[in-house]
């Protein structure tokens, strides 16, 4: 499944807390996003309030999914959620919100590649329908591809007839189908998508760098005197929330994708195993980058920054209203 790291007994107590403050954080910050990108007030294209409307809604369902229920699941009394049914869905949702949320980052990353270094394939690339049918897409099949973790388990007890907990089946640890679809899984999320921004982001930086030489020698030979390009004002803008959103999901999973992969080559190679303290760290640096988009988007865009300062005041402006109709 999504973490393999068995978390230290110190570590358990620092995500038994963490996982209750990232709950606290995350789920108002996406709504809020969610419902400020909406209104389509910020100044973006339609195309990009498209997919951060959309990496909002993924990153909401991972804070619910990956943090809340599993949270729930390990350190509360028994409920509805050990239920062998619903446990089982439960560690299907994690899974696969986890990849529409990567992909769908992925996703924006090669539309702002196309969008700032292939200019004939803009037009046609980088509109609302593109990136509709892109997001739709990515979200069917990221949660189609984690149908099979819902028969990795079984139920522990029968009570009244209705099975409880999920424990992993004994076929699990011996099934070549289970042996090849868990580094097919591993692959799809999160190195390949790692890699693809990683290069994609290289990429952008280097084309980005050459027609800003280009169009600075054209400016010297054209016109001596100093000013502003609104062209170039235009793509700084783009290129800043692009490396921004890019650079937090490469900073936050480099420690969960670098454990994941020195987990592999140790077996291979009979190393030394890794401390679990490593990995358990890594799955907590990961979860991280649910929250991280919304403060960029405040950082980086100044009329969302504006909006979020009218939907926060919002309710105290009706509540005032309301008392001085009083």
């Amino acid at each position: 499944m999504k973490y393999p790291f068995n978390a230290l007994p110190t570590l358990a107590d620092v995500e038994f807390i963490y996982c209750p403050v990232l709950i606290i954080i995350g789920v108002p910050v996406n709504l809020l996003a969610i419902v400020i990108l909406s209104r389509r007030n910020c100044g973006l294209s339609r195309c990009i309030t498209c997919y951060l409307t959309a990496m909002a809604a993924a990153d909401l369902l991972v804070v619910i999914s990956d943090v809340m229920l599993r949270w729930l699941i390990m350190y509360f009394p028994v409920s509805f959620l050990d239920i062998t049914y619903v446990c089982s869905l439960v560690m299907v949702l994690i899974p696969a919100t986890t990849m529409n949320s990567v992909w769908l980052t992925v996703a924006f990353t090669f539309d702002r590649f196309v969008a700032i270094c292939c200019q004939e394939l803009k037009i046609k690339y980088c509109t609302e329908k593109t990136a509709v049918m892109i997001i739709v897409t990515v979200s069917v099949l990221s949660y189609i591809e984690s149908i099979p973790w819902y028969f990795k388990f079984q139920s522990k007890y029968i009570f009244d007839n209705l099975p409880w907990f999920c424990i992993t089946k004994a076929e699990y640890y011996i099934s070549n189908f289970w042996t090849l679809y868990g580094v097919f899984h591993r692959v799809l999320s999160p190195l390949l998508p790692f890699v693809i921004i990683l290069v994609l982001n290289t990429l952008t930086v280097r084309h980005v760098l050459v027609a800003s030489k280009a169009r600075r020698r054209l400016q010297k030979d054209s016109d001596n005197e100093k000013h502003s390009d609104p062209e170039m004002v235009k793509r700084r803008k783009s290129i800043i929330l692009l490396f921004a959103i890019a650079g937090s999901f490469i900073i936050l999973w480099s420690p969960y994708n670098t454990c994941l992969l020195y987990q592999r080559i140790a077996l291979l190679h009979d190393y030394p195993p890794l401390s679990p303290a490593a990995g358990t760290i890594g799955y907590l640096l990961q979860l991280l980058c649910t929250c991280t988009n919304t403060c960029i988007y405040t950082v980086t865009q100044t009329q969302f920054r504006e909006q979020l300062k009218a939907v926060v005041k919002l309710p105290f402006t009706v509540i005032l209203r309301s008392i001085n109709r009083m």
